[in-house]
């Protein structure tokens, strides 16, 4: 396989290591519902004029797609991030980035019990050694002392969040549509800003200002725009189970933007979490024989 089929994932990934920090950043600069919301608000306007004529132009071949369309924009739009959102002000970066990183393992097992995908031994196997790495990134060279996190409203948050967007990409790569893909892309983005709009209607009214308006323009067009693109693009040519693999790449990348940006140092765990991490995703897309017998019938 192209290393091509690569780059959309490591984009996506990239972009979204940005908007962890933005999601601490968030907090007491914009009330959750209202960051969530305006993001697609934002999108769709962006979008609007470029993709609307098309999605206008295909409403006979929508139609019937609509019901899939309305759970993906749920499952990965407005759920994944606006619980993260939500997560972000009762628990900890470290915590979200462990609790994503079960984003590649939960793919594996939905896939497994949805689209009828056998396991292989480089899913299996690199997916634990990426999480390792992540654990030693995350613990700062010793994993466990990630035991000792305690438990906040957050985490619970977050374990549901990964498990969305878990569900986003297995059911992406099990509902293929023969349409564009900025056309699924829009109609999603429609469906979940109705979903967060009650959110929004019932929370607290953050008016945008200087101090936050550079927060919603990086969730609405790059981590919201790009990365759903992307994303799309990635589970349709290397499928949901090899793309998730690639999340587990979100602490490492975290750790770069912060030493470029922050001035962080480099430190013996950064690279030691970084190689695992690196290894496992490797691992993941090399080694795709099946832990035992045949491949199994897919149901894409």
């Amino acid at each position: 396989m192209s290393l091509l089929y690569f780059l959309p994932p490591l984009g996506a990934v990239l972009i979204w290591s940005g908007n962890m920090t933005i999601n601490q950043l968030t907090v007491g600069s914009i009330a959750p519902s209202a960051i969530a919301f305006d993001r697609w608000v934002l999108a769709l306007a962006v979008l609007s004029p470029f993709v609307l004529p098309t999605v206008w132009r295909l409403r006979r071949q929508l139609r019937p797609e609509l019901p899939k369309l309305a759970l993906l924009g749920l499952l990965g739009m407005a759920m994944w991030q606006g619980l993260a959102y939500v997560a972000a002000a009762t628990t900890s970066a470290t915590n979200m980035g462990i609790l994503a990183a079960t984003v590649p393992l939960l793919t594996v097992l939905l896939s497994a019990v949805i689209l009828r995908e056998r396991p292989t031994l480089g899913g299996i196997t690199g997916g634990l050694l990426a999480l390792l790495g992540v654990f030693v990134l995350l613990g700062r060279g010793d994993p466990l002392s990630l035991l000792a996190l305690d438990i906040a409203p957050g985490d619970l948050l977050m374990v549901l969040a990964a498990l969305c967007y878990a569900s986003y990409g297995v059911m992406l790569k099990r509902w293929p549509m023969a349409l564009p893909p900025w056309v699924m892309l829009y109609v999603q983005a429609c469906f979940a800003t109705l979903f967060l709009l009650p959110g929004y209607l019932l929370g607290p009214m953050t008016p945008v200002d200087e101090h936050n308006a550079w927060l919603i323009l990086y969730a609405g067009i790059p981590a919201s725009i790009v990365t759903t693109y992307l994303w799309m693009r990635a589970v349709r040519e290397i499928g949901a189970s090899k793309a998730s693999i690639f999340l587990n790449l979100m602490p490492l990348f975290s750790a770069l933007i912060a030493m470029a940006f922050l001035g962080e140092r480099l430190e013996t765990w950064h690279l030691l979490g970084g190689s695992l991490t690196l290894a496992g995703v490797i691992m993941a897309q090399t080694l795709t024989q099946p832990l035992a017998g045949s491949s199994a019938r897919r149901l894409d």
